[in-house]
């Protein structure tokens, strides 16, 4: 099973910047088992959303060819907790990009209200330095993350070309 923790883009610019959103609903599994007596949004999963957002973003810049990972958070910092009920809005933007990585910082919303900031590391699996070899077929984007933002490219595409 594969979780998403984001429920749709509401903008996505090609090789600069994303922004998704996520409703937090009292009906997801993993609330019921952080503080049962609390349910709140685990700043993990906050981070993970994020972490998806500016990895779609990040896989796209290189056309869904690469397999792109999370390699490092290098800094995190939330100011605020989430309770169901709460719309988290999650706004990346890549700062550098190069054949074997990529730095991408992103701010976490509230119900609009600025309460994160996250930086982090990605790492093109295939291009990695150690000469470790994976996978072939992309375990990384599996077709349901490029539908996601299919709608973006094509709108943001010249004429007559295709994404």
């Amino acid at each position: 099973m594969r979780w998403f923790w984001i429920d749709r883009f509401i903008e996505f610019v090609p090789h600069r910047k994303a922004t998704a959103m996520k409703n937090v609903s009292l009906a997801e599994e993993h609330l019921h088992d952080h503080y049962e007596a609390f349910p709140l949004m685990p700043t993990s999963l906050m981070i993970e959303g994020m972490a998806q957002t500016a990895g779609i973003l990040v896989g796209q810049a290189r056309d869904f060819k690469e397999k792109v990972v999370l390699a490092k958070v290098a800094k995190a910092e939330f100011t605020d907790i989430v309770l169901p009920g709460d719309q988290l809005t999650y706004q990346a933007e890549i700062d550098s990009i190069a054949p074997e990585a990529a730095s991408v910082t992103g701010v976490v919303l509230k119900n609009g209200v600025e309460i994160g900031r996250i930086s982090m590391m990605f790492s093109h699996v295939d291009q990695n330095l150690s000469g470790m070899k994976f996978p072939e077929e992309n375990f990384v984007f599996t077709g349901s993350f490029e539908r996601m933002v299919a709608p973006f490219l094509k709108a943001a595409a010249p004429s007559g070309e295709k994404h």
